[in-house]
């Protein structure tokens, strides 16, 4: 062949390469440029950022979009040997650990190097969880797992593992985590290093918590997440800051050492049936109890994680929590720990005590809708402070999250997980918004504004797309949310019984009072006359802020208009993991304790396998 029929020859695969990158990459080409159009003003940097914010959203849809034919592909294709990152679940751990520590050792007055430090190390920890984008969806198992001997005489290890049941979690933290801290640089300005540091552990902690399998290592990091939100509470809060801070502390503390002695008694339990101490969670899930030893220690498991929700009657360490918190504590507190409490009674909770999760299901059920749902939305309607009312409102809305999860179906479990990223992203934005005003105006009483919408178009847009996100109008991520636990719950005959229709309808009812205090708050601030001379030349959202609210506000959009791409991953974990409750307690439970035989599975998922 010639070299002119070479390249006449090469010439059609060349634009046929071409021509396919565009057909792939043409929407993410053509966000950016929508992203830049938005900005009013004329800034290169925000648009900029803009545009990024709007391209890596859509890439990231187009990503996790699934592909049958590769879906296919990979189901024929033989089960790899090894995970592709075996250490990654540590590396999500250890790097915010890592950058504490950098920051620990820099000097107090290179407060720009703090911050450069700890965006970077955010950002490490972003980079490193996109990566799970890349593992495996394994049904019924874990996607990933790492298992040590740590303190073996103990019965200790470092067991630590990821499905689809904490997979989003993960996503959220690493997300809203450098989000609440980018915002608060702009108004936290005293003991920068300290901040930081407390930021970074705060942010460790939250994700050892989502993995951890044993439950010592369950029980430090749950621990370890107390201190650093108290010091955010206590030091960078607002004038009743030190009260907040102590009730939020003796709150949760009371409720963990309720879990300490209920995971002590389970630990010494499995050391009398098997010989050997384990606090590892698949071997505590072979202890079989009688009804009434589980109750009581589903009732220690419970409390902790119901506190933690919160739920009604101990959820009023929020409201002050809430208020009194800086900005970014506010966030990281709505989006990410709180979320905490409804996870743990997933997977301890349901895990290791079916039988007595199961009886308490319907009871706790009626007291979310009732007691968190309707009340929590009422309180929300007769508050003046902002941020008190988007406070009650996560009470509110954190009712739906439980009873989801009461309702023990598919069904309302995903829409429980989905709520659960989504009252992260929605009350998360809620309290930036919040705080941009607040930094401003330095108040949050309703009475002190009105007709703001004239002075600060972009913020207001941004508020009326989050207050629908909110009260879950079709097409934004609360919609997808509701819906499926409402209907999960009204089909839930299993665990509700012949109550999964009325508190569904309550539930229902719920959604017309989060719209009645959302729309009436709304409608004060920012619409009607003008009238306080203070509000007449406040100046609309910064960069920063445009920054921090850009992939929010595209997340409400994409979980709304796209919600399988992301209920998909919790299929093959959700299925097995409600199978293997259902299985567990509709067999009666043993008159004395007994230890089961170990199974090649366990709660749906493989037992690990020890490295040495």
């Amino acid at each position: 062949m010639t070299t002119q029929q070479a390249v006449v020859a090469e010439g059609p695969n060349a634009l046929q390469a071409l021509g396919a990158f565009v057909a792939k990459t043409w929407p993410v080409f053509a966000a950016g440029a929508a992203g830049a159009l938005v900005p009013r003003r004329d800034s290169k940097t925000e648009r900029f950022w803009f545009a990024v914010a709007a391209a890596f959203t859509t890439l990231f849809v187009m990503l996790l979009w699934p592909d049958a034919a590769k879906v296919a592909a990979e189901a024929a294709a033989p089960a790899a040997e090894g995970p592709a990152y075996p250490h990654l679940i540590t590396w999500l751990i250890a790097i915010p650990v890592i950058g504490s520590l950098a920051v620990l050792f820099t000097p107090r007055q290179a407060t720009r190097a703090v911050q450069a430090i700890t965006m970077a190390t955010m950002g490490a920890e972003l980079i490193a969880t996109a990566l799970l984008f890349k593992v495996p969806v394994k049904e019924g198992g874990w996607w990933l797992e790492e298992s040590v001997q740590w303190i073996p005489s103990w019965g200790i290890k470092y067991h630590v593992a990821i499905d689809g049941i904490s997979f989003w979690l993960i996503v959220l933290t690493s997300l809203l985590t450098p989000i609440a801290v980018w915002v608060s640089y702009g108004s936290v300005k005293t003991r920068l290093k300290d901040f930081s540091f407390a930021f970074l552990m705060l942010q460790a902690a939250m994700v050892g918590s989502l993995v951890a399998l044993d439950l010592f290592l369950f029980y430090v990091m749950w621990e370890a997440m107390l201190i650093p939100m108290y010091v955010l509470i206590g030091v960078w809060g607002g004038i009743d800051r030190v009260k907040a801070a102590i009730k939020f502390f003796i709150y949760t503390m009371a409720g963990s050492m309720l879990m300490l002695a209920a995971i002590l008694y389970l630990v010494f339990k499995y050391k009398t049936l098997a010989g050997t101490p384990s606090w590892d969670f698949q071997d505590l899930q072979r202890v079989g109890l009688p009804l009434v030893t589980q109750k009581w220690l589903f009732a220690g498991f419970a409390l902790a994680f119901l506190i933690k929700v919160p739920m009604f009657p101990v959820h009023t360490w929020l409201p002050d929590a809430h208020t009194q918190a800086p900005t970014g504590g506010s966030i990281i507190l709505a989006a990410v720990m709180l979320k905490l409490g409804s996870y743990g009674y997933i997977r301890f909770g349901m895990g290791l005590f079916p039988h007595a999760a199961h009886e308490a299901g319907a009871t706790l059920a009626g007291v979310a809708v009732v007691g968190g749902i309707i009340y929590g939305a009422l309180c929300a309607l007769k508050q003046n402070d902002v941020k008190r009312l988007v406070a009650y409102s996560s009470v509110s809305h954190l009712g739906y999250v439980m009873l989801g999860i009461f309702s023990a179906n598919p069904a309302s479990m995903e829409g429980a997980i989905l709520q659960m990223v989504n009252h992260g992203i929605s009350t998360g934005a809620l309290f930036l918004l919040v705080g941009v005003v607040y930094d401003r105006r330095h108040t949050r009483d309703v009475a002190e504004y009105g007709g703001i919408a004239k002075v600060m178009p972009w913020f207001a847009a941004a508020w009326v797309i989050v207050t629908f996100s909110s009260i879950g109008l079709p097409g934004t991520n609360g919609f997808i949310g509701e819906w499926l636990v409402i209907s999960g719950a009204f089909m839930s005959h299993g665990t509700l019984g012949q109550w999964g229709r009325s508190q569904a309808m309550g539930a229902a009812f719920g959604v017309i009072l989060g719209a009645a205090y959302m729309l009436t708050v709304t409608q004060k601030v920012f619409f009607g006359p003008l009238d306080n001379p203070k509000n007449k030349n406040l100046p609309d959202v910064t960069r920063r802020e445009a920054v921090a609210l850009a992939p929010l506000i595209v997340l409400i959009f994409a979980i709304g208009l796209f919600p399988r791409v992301f209920t998909e991953p919790m299929h093959a974990s959700v299925g097995p993991f409600l199978q293997s409750f259902n299985a567990k307690w509709r067999v009666a439970a043993p008159e004395k304790p007994v230890l089961a035989p170990a199974p090649e599975t366990t709660a749906g998922a493989p037992a690990a396998k020890p490295v040495e």
